[in-house]
């Protein structure tokens, strides 16, 4: 049995295991890509505002450069719990409306 080679490094089977799905290593790249088009584009300012490539590439793409940072696992994705994020909004908002009636009551 012979194994297929390909002509994309890091392959996309290994990202897509390390990212867990299609949509994820999409949006997962792409705004890594946007991160590091951003490092380069401020370079001669002087700003240091981006975070630079966390790996040595010889690759010129940002999306290339992004998705070897995920082959190497330097950037991970991270999953959100918006129940979770909603019941804590739901929660400041009912916080801040008991604080305004008792500062109601106050005056």
């Amino acid at each position: 049995m012979s194994e297929e080679t390909s002509m994309i490094d890091p392959q996309v089977e290994t990202l897509l295991e390390l990212a867990g799905s299609k949509f994820r290593l999409v949006t997962l790249g792409s705004k890594r890509a946007r991160q590091i088009n951003a490092y380069f584009g401020q370079l001669g300012d002087g700003l240091g505002s981006s975070i630079p490539p966390q790996v040595t590439s010889t690759a010129r793409k940002p999306l290339s450069i992004a998705f070897e940072e995920i082959a190497a696992k330097k950037i991970e994705p991270i999953e959100r719990d918006f129940e979770a994020e909603a019941l804590a909004e739901a929660q400041a908002a009912a916080d801040a409306a008991a604080l305004d009636a008792e500062l109601a009551e106050a005056d």
